[in-house]
């Protein structure tokens, strides 16, 4: 299983897990056709999606589908809010000072 960090820093696979978002799940050649690169590079994004558990695929027919798994992404979102508290309370405490400072 790839680094789910690894997977997400890539903007082009950023902007997939977006579309993805957005809709219940997308075509591969609904994905390429919003990307200047062909078929075999898309996929290779999705492959590296898909071994983050960032993306699932079903076949339907000779098509396959892709959608959206955002578990993994928890992980991400528990490690940003510890900076976000931190840069809460650092910038409560500096309007505190700036506050003070006026009186």
């Amino acid at each position: 299983m790839r680094d789910v960090y690894r997977a997400v820093a890539d903007p082009t696979r950023r902007r997939i897990l977006r579309m993805l978002a957005e809709v219940d799940e997308l075509p591969l050649h609904e994905i390429v056709a919003q990307f200047p690169m062909g078929r075999t590079a898309v996929a290779k994004h999705l492959a590296i999606l898909k071994e983050a558990g960032l993306v699932i695929d079903r076949k339907v027919g000779r098509e396959t589908r892709y959608r959206l798994n955002a578990a993994p992404l928890r992980e991400i979102q528990e490690w940003l809010s510890f900076y976000e508290q931190f840069w809460t309370q650092r910038l409560d405490r500096l309007k505190e000072l700036v506050e003070e400072n006026n009186e």
